[in-house]
């Protein structure tokens, strides 16, 4: 039977008219000049209302190389219902403005066989704006492309869990077929975020961000999960999928395929001069095959 997760951020935090969400996507995607690769097996990218991050995402998803794809697995935080695990959507069709995508639901039971994950209720799910933000663009990208969705919800892990969670991951990313989609938005700076890291040393607070956020970006490009675990508890910058950031980084290291992240793409909400102001930082990256 049919279980459809309705697209609850439509119309709110993006467009619900499919003529304006697709030739908006379609012009981000375009203005982004970037060349699709096969060698293109994952990306990072924002999950914030698309007038604030839509352009900075088509620096991920325009990566795509649609071609030889089938399946793409989502891995989102959760930012209102708390978990320690990861837990697996109920629904069978996730629907966007502009498109359906069908749920693999062979993988989730197989997902749901270890033992290991949870089952969210589809009002979680819809609650949860970190995969659907997503949703638009994989939509737009694999346009006459028959692909399945994986979502998997990514709750407050402890290290080990993560740590579990990559290696029980990892032999999906051996199969060419499949393709990740890692969410996160980057440093939520500002009183109101209860976040106001600042060094004088890089000058105005938004390049004291910008280089706190390029830290954490370049030690997510060595691809050492141990390295971005300890820059989190030294600056605490809240990355809020550093739980799927870090999923993704076991994943990479107990595969047999070597893969190698590239951020492309850094833009901050606004510009912070003052303690009063606040901004979010948005980062994208591509996970690609490095011969």
């Amino acid at each position: 039977m049919e279980k459809v997760r309705r697209p609850s951020h439509a119309g709110s935090w993006y467009t619900d008219n499919p003529k304006k969400l697709a030739e908006e996507l379609e012009g981000w995607l375009r203005e982004s000049g970037l060349t699709k690769s096969p060698d293109v097996r994952g990306v990072i990218a924002p999950h914030a209302g698309y007038s604030y991050s839509g352009r900075a995402a088509a620096y991920a998803f325009g990566n795509i190389d649609p071609t030889n794809i089938t399946r793409v697995f989502l891995l989102g935080p959760s930012h209102h219902y708390y978990t320690p695990k990861c837990a697996v959507s109920t629904a069978t069709v996730y629907r966007t403005p502009i498109g359906d995508l069908p749920v693999d639901l062979e993988v989730i039971e197989e997902l749901k066989a270890t033992g290991k994950f949870e089952t969210m209720d589809i009002r979680v799910d819809e609650a949860e704006h970190s995969m659907e933000m997503h949703l638009p663009y994989l939509a737009k990208v694999f346009e006459g492309h028959p692909v399945k969705v994986v979502p998997i919800l990514v709750g407050a892990l402890k290290a080990e869990a993560e740590a579990m969670y990559g290696q029980l991951l990892a032999k999906y990313v051996d199969d060419p077929k499949n393709f990740f989609s890692v969410s996160s938005d980057f440093c939520h700076w500002g009183s109101r975020f209860n976040y106001v890291h600042y060094d004088k040393k890089h000058g105005a607070i938004h390049r004291s961000i910008e280089a706190l956020d390029r830290m954490g970006m370049d030690i997510i490009e060595t691809g050492n999960p141990d390295a971005f675990k300890q820059y989190l508890s030294e600056y605490d910058n809240t990355i809020c999928g550093r739980h799927p950031i870090s999923v993704f980084l076991h994943m990479l290291r107990n595969c047999s395929t070597n893969i190698k992240i590239n951020f492309l793409r850094y833009e901050q909400s606004s510009q912070c001069k003052t303690m009063r102001d606040s901004s979010v930082s948005y980062a994208s990256a591509a996970a690609k095959l490095d011969a």
